[in-house]
């Protein structure tokens, strides 16, 4: 039932249940093929997991990791803790943990809206994101506002989880990849062949858990038990990073506008992977759509 805390959106087939209190995540996302609900996001009942079990959540100011919680900006060090129990490294920022508001809300559009006050991560900002449901997909945007008096680094991601079955196919064109540490930090670039090769890829049980540059923009999903593919696609997300787990029923395929770990590089190599730094006032987005086409 559609409520303040579970709002819903519903459009011919699809079927988007939100959680606005658990990180402005998405705890549903389902195809209604007539005989029931088939899951397009891998999700949870409404109320039910934390951040991690829900469909999708947005990553804002940053994406994924941290190296050792700290990083230098124009002569000064940041120093951020851990935010996930059991992981020694900052992740993702703080909007995937926060509580966020909705501004809007009508039978097939939603606001959300997400305030940080300065604090540890020493930079005020405020987030947003604008879900758009219509026949044949979601449109998602997230937007970061620089809301303080000084210019503050930022990138923005999304995180949404698919089901998976030994027969799921995804189908990435990805130029590069970067391997990582036993922290899931990055440690070499290298050309996105064998083993990080995502062209028609099988992914469930994969054993990725990695960042992709040289990406198209498009990610097809799709497995001959579904009654539609899906078609990911993101203009923003010049990087995607897939987690993709030796073992489970889900992955991750994430348009991300930085690679993992661009904070902790010098400040002129930003650019080229993909940090932002805002202006008082300046607003950076990425947009994500899912298109679900029946087959």
């Amino acid at each position: 039932m559609d409520s303040e805390d579970h709002p819903i959106l519903t459009r011919g087939p699809l079927w988007l249940v939100l959680r606005p209190a658990l990180g402005g995540s998405i705890a549903r996302f389902d195809y209604d093929a007539g005989a029931g609900k088939v899951p397009i996001f891998h999700g949870v009942a409404p109320g039910e997991g934390g951040i991690l079990d829900q469909g999708c959540f947005p990553l804002v100011p940053f994406v994924n990791r941290v190296r050792s919680g700290r990083f230098a900006f124009r002569g000064r060090e940041i120093r951020l803790a851990p935010n996930l129990r059991g992981d020694p490294t900052p992740l993702h920022g703080s909007g995937w943990l926060a509580r966020w508001y909705v501004e809007k809300h009508g039978d097939s559009e939603l606001v959300l809206r997400f305030r940080h006050a300065a604090g540890e991560w020493p930079w005020a900002f405020y987030a947003a994101q604008h879900f758009a449901l219509d026949a044949d997909g979601l449109t998602l945007a997230l937007t970061c506002t620089n809301d303080g008096d000084a210019p503050m680094p930022c990138g923005l991601g999304l995180h949404p989880y698919f089901p998976c079955t030994p027969e799921t196919v995804l189908d990435a064109e990805v130029a590069r990849a970067w391997t990582i540490d036993a922290e899931t930090l990055p440690v070499e670039e290298v050309p996105a062949q064998r083993h990080y090769d995502l062209r028609a890829r099988r992914i469930c049980g994969a054993g990725l858990d990695n960042g992709f540059g040289g990406w198209g923009g498009t990610a097809r999903i799709s497995d001959p038990a579904w009654p539609f593919a899906v078609t990911l696609s993101s203009p923003e997300g010049r990087f995607l990073h897939v987690y993709a787990p030796a073992e489970g029923d889900s992955f991750a395929a994430e348009p991300v506008t930085h690679a993992n770990a661009a904070l902790n590089a010098a400040e002129e190599e930003w650019p080229k992977l993909g940090l932002r730094v805002l202006l008082p006032g300046e607003t950076m987005s990425l947009s994500m759509r899912i298109d679900v086409t029946p087959q």
